[in-house]
């Protein structure tokens, strides 16, 4: 009787821990995927509404990378990340050849690139960049095809100096492909099991991607969706509209507001980009 005693005492606290611990890793990463043309630029807009450390919000997505804001593990240690993909299958950046590599033509000052692996390989750069809650980001992306190979080059706006930051240029071998397959999401990447019971949301909008000079298409259309490890929380997410925005959310108190695969619609999309973006031939002008 007294070793059973002894041995429920021993394993209480750890039931009760048991009990009380998270049932899943992370919060469900969660996408808008946008209908638009093969383009040489995408211009978008993110507003964080909501955020934790270990959060990715990215805001322009597209096959061959992606381009966007962290916080990393720190609510001051926030930063901007733009990675593009080597053209080869794998995980270890290491055993790429060289001349699979992803190619570096530009390195902005201030700025940090270094090899990849993991999800893919490729090159990626890293900017701190002290983002603010409510405060809207700006972005663009410029593909240049090369024969069989595409360079990307990727802007920020920096409000509090009001002018653009050249971040990075990224060559890989495409085949000559443009633009195409764009995209956002919100992921939870700190997947300690409390993250999942945290909400991270952000809005996305005033969208647009160029085919030509003269051919515009805003990202006036988005379809939810969702990633399915068994170890994300599968109920906490959203997507829908808000004051003429896109919004993403996951984790914590979300409720899901509208079924996966639906397509969500801006209800007045724009005709035309601003003129700053519309006349745009070289370096980016300010977003006024």
């Amino acid at each position: 009787m007294r070793v059973l005693i002894g041995l429920i005492a021993v394993l209480m606290p750890t039931c009760l821990w048991a009990a009380d611990a998270p049932a899943y890793r992370a919060a469900r990463s969660v996408h808008l995927g946008y209908p638009a043309p093969d383009g040489d630029l995408f211009y978008t807009e993110m507003i964080i509404d909501e955020s934790v450390n270990g959060s990715y919000f990215m805001a322009c997505g597209w096959n061959t990378g992606y381009f966007g804001l962290q916080q990393l593990w720190k609510p001051e240690d926030k930063v901007a990340i733009f990675s593009v993909w080597d053209p080869t299958r794998g995980d270890d950046p290491g055993a790429v050849k060289s001349e699979d590599r992803v190619e570096v033509l530009y390195q902005g000052e201030g700025v940090r690139i270094k090899r990849f692996g993991g999800e893919g390989t490729g090159g990626q750069c890293m900017a701190p960049f002290l983002w603010k809650i409510g405060e809207t980001n700006r972005f663009l992306l410029r593909a240049e095809v090369d024969g069989q190979k595409t360079a990307y080059t990727a802007w920020l706006f920096q409000p509090e100096k009001r002018t653009w930051w050249k971040l990075a240029t990224f060559r890989t071998r495409t085949g000559g492909q443009r633009l195409r397959g764009y995209y956002s999401f919100v992921e939870d990447f700190r997947r300690d099991g409390r993250s999942a019971l945290e909400v991270r949301r952000a809005r996305y909008g005033r969208g647009w991607v160029r085919q030509n000079a003269d051919a515009w298409t805003p990202l006036a259309k988005a379809r939810f969706t969702a990633s399915g490890a068994e170890w994300e929380a599968k109920e906490t997410i959203d997507a829908g509209l808000t004051d003429g925005w896109f919004h993403l959310a996951t984790g914590g108190s979300t409720k899901q507001s509208r079924p996966l695969h639906s397509i969500i619609e801006l209800p007045a999309p724009p005709t035309l980009p601003p003129d700053w973006l519309r006349l745009l031939d070289g370096e980016p002008g300010r977003p006024d």
